[in-house]
């Protein structure tokens, strides 16, 4: 019974991965995975797209664009367009450290209530205890104990994330454990813990991917805040919220400042989105 029930979960599997597939490969799929990867590949290139050093000031204070500066300059001479492609880079850093962390964390906590009525019960006040504190909030707390840095903002974005990874798993472990693959598994003398983690947690994780690409967005979203309020990275290292926080104050004078990136962030946002309506229409279709 254990042998037969291996490939029908594998059966389960292959269908809805076919279905992520075929909803990024809809305009929206399409349109997102362009948008953040020519975000993304902007940053990366950053030091070949500009020449100049990010941190480095000159004399030139918020100077329109030029052949030296394309985008022009910040209020200490710096050149925007380095600074922008350089933040790019920092953002995508923390939020693909931060997510991933918070979906490993959310997941374990997901198997460990997944063992046990008792277990189950404590996670869940776990989850709801994090929930209660919205995301800047959760930022302040944080940020007042460790203090301003890029890993203070890391470990915010994986705590924030960390409830809705585990409910998500929690959920599709609730459902398949009922199944006949993972009865047939019991019945063939598996253990608890070898059905959960073999035959369950393969066919449970799945949904867990459309939450990655709506936590992406959501991370983007926290990093500005907590940037844009002086908690984030420490300058002068450029992150796109500290730039839009340095560029409120010039608004009438020099609008591009804040053009620059805010434009940058909202094409990642959209594309996150974008690719997680994409994939949840995959699986829903």
């Amino acid at each position: 019974m254990t042998v037969l029930s291996v490939p029908f979960a594998g059966a389960l599997r292959r269908p809805v991965r076919n279905r992520y597939v075929a909803g990024l490969l809809t305009w929206r799929g399409v349109s997102g995975l362009a948008l953040v990867g020519l975000v993304a590949l902007a940053g990366l290139l950053a030091p070949v797209l500009s020449g100049a050093d990010p941190n480095a000031q000159g004399p030139e204070a918020l100077a329109g664009p030029s052949g030296a500066h394309p985008l022009g300059t910040d209020d200490l001479g710096r050149d925007l367009l380095s600074r922008v492609l350089h933040g790019i880079g920092t953002d995508l850093t923390i939020i693909l450290t931060a997510v991933p962390a918070g979906a490993v964390a959310g997941a374990a906590l997901a198997l460990l209530a997944g063992t046990s009525r008792a277990a189950d019960l404590v996670v869940q006040r776990l989850f709801d205890l994090v929930l209660s504190f919205p995301g800047l909030i959760l930022g302040l707390a944080v940020t007042a104990v460790l203090g301003p840095g890029r890993w203070p903002v890391v470990i915010v974005i994986a705590l924030a994330e960390v409830p809705y990874f585990g409910r998500q798993l929690r959920a599709g472990v609730l459902v398949q454990r009922e199944r006949e693959y993972a009865l047939a598994a019991r019945v063939g003398g598996a253990g608890r813990a070898r059905v959960l983690l073999r035959h369950v947690l393969p066919n449970a994780v799945d949904p867990l991917v459309v939450q990655g690409a709506v936590a992406l967005s959501v991370g983007v979203f926290i990093e500005g805040a907590l940037s844009f309020l002086g908690l984030g990275v420490r300058p002068p290292e450029p992150t796109l919220g500290s730039l839009i926080s340095g560029a409120v104050a010039y608004l009438d004078t020099a609008p591009l400042l804040a053009a620059a990136p805010l434009g940058v962030t909202a094409a990642l946002v959209l594309g996150f989105t974008l690719i997680a309506e994409s994939l949840n229409r995959g699986v829903r279709g």
